[in-house]
């Protein structure tokens, strides 16, 4: 008797719209502690406000790309300018509705337990994203931007895409962090293009056109438009958020902080001592 075969690995895509395809069918865990946490308050249905649903949703990216994405999709009726944030969103659905509509999230640990490299990578990409939204909300903050939850928020999401990449593509995403590390001088914009066939910015930007996400968090979350002070306060807090991800001696943070300082206008020693109270924060 043959022994049985194996199904063939599914072949990855090699264009956006193949992508944004494969992307779109794809289950999207969530963090562990996000899973548990909202177990723990589904048990207390009848005692939970909207604020400590936020608290759980808006710390975890991947929970808040799938709550924006639900709205859009099911209220086309409603300005999608109505909804811009997760609280928003929350209050448009309702305490109960949620949970009849969230059941038990599966979880990132669990989609990629035999893959602990890619769990590491995916879990650095989250950890960024948080830093980067104390930053940017930091900064908005300072600036007295009127959309400064937003601003935060499109901080957490501004690298869905690549993290949708470690959970659907490990293979992929480790190859091309493998090659980043070899070689620093290639544009990781390069690299994505040549194994993918298109990059992370034109992929994220297609998955929120097609899940019909805010208008103004599109627009913050996309670098080409630098020139906005909105979507500069996201760019630099996502930068300064990279360079100190290991610790304050990265050659670039005396740019980062010039740059920043720019845009609070503030001198540089004061911009200095304001990102690290904002860091031990």
């Amino acid at each position: 008797m043959d022994a049985p075969v194996s199904p063939a690995p599914r072949r990855l895509p090699r264009d956006l719209p193949g992508w944004l395809r494969y992307l779109q069918l794809a289950e999207i865990p969530v963090m562990q502690r996000t899973a548990d946490a909202l177990e723990t308050l589904r048990a207390i249905e009848d005692d939970v406000d909207g604020r400590m649903l936020v608290e759980v949703i808006g710390a975890d990216p991947l929970m808040s790309l799938k709550v924006l994405a639900h709205i859009a999709g099911h209220h086309r009726s409603r300005r999608l300018t109505d909804v811009e944030t997760v609280g928003q969103a929350l209050v448009l659905l309702g305490i109960t509705p949620f949970f009849s509509t969230f059941g038990p999230q599966p979880t990132i640990e669990q989609h990629l337990a035999d893959q602990p490299e890619a769990l590491a990578g995916l879990h650095a990409v989250i950890a960024r994203a948080h830093r980067a939204s104390r930053f940017a909300i930091g900064f908005a903050v300072h600036r007295m931007d009127h959309d400064a939850q937003v601003i935060e928020e499109a901080a957490l999401l501004h690298d869905f895409a690549e993290m949708l990449l470690w959970l659907h593509a490990p293979s992929l995403a480790l190859e091309m962090r493998r090659r980043q590390r070899a070689d620093p001088t290639l544009r990781s914009s390069a690299i994505q293009r040549e194994l993918m066939g298109t990059t992370l910015v034109e992929l994220q930007q297609a998955l929120m056109r097609a899940w019909r996400l805010p208008d103004l968090l599109v627009h913050i979350t996309d670098d080409r438009h630098e020139e906005a002070s909105q979507v500069r306060n996201v760019m630099l807090a996502i930068r300064l958020a990279r360079h100190t991800a290991a610790g304050w001696d990265n050659a670039a943070i005396p740019d980062d902080v010039r740059d920043i300082a720019q845009l609070l206008n503030m001198g540089v020693e004061p911009t200095a001592a304001l990102l690290h109270d904002i860091d031990q924060d």
